[in-house]
């Protein structure tokens, strides 16, 4: 896509890129739901970073110590994953590397 970004067009939470339309996204919910998050506050992210997300900690930290954008993008992986992110283009979208953190495949 080459559409340039606008007033209205959503910005990303995480890597504070436009969510152009199509684009895969989803919202994160700042606390998750398993850890009393449900009905709490979530931000559009796209579905890339919200991946790197969920891989680069777990349910109990997210809760815990990363619960706003500024924390999650002050996490050394995510603050990696945004610096990389940021050089490619709003609608970019891959598989996340690296095994979900904390998850074992039987």
């Amino acid at each position: 896509m080459s559409e340039e970004s606008g007033p209205d067009q959503p910005i990303c939470a995480l890597c504070e890129r436009p969510i152009l339309p199509g684009t895969p996204q989803s919202l994160h919910h700042l606390v998750p739901k398993l850890r009393g998050g449900k009905g709490g506050p979530t931000v559009l992210v796209h579905q890339i970073c919200h991946n790197e997300i969920h891989a680069s900690a777990s349910e109990a930290e997210l809760a815990r110590l990363w619960n706003t954008p500024e924390k999650l993008r002050a996490h050394p992986r995510l603050e990696k994953f945004v610096a990389w992110i940021r050089k490619r283009p709003p609608d970019f979208h891959s598989k996340t590397p690296g095994a979900r953190r904390g998850w074992k495949r039987r």
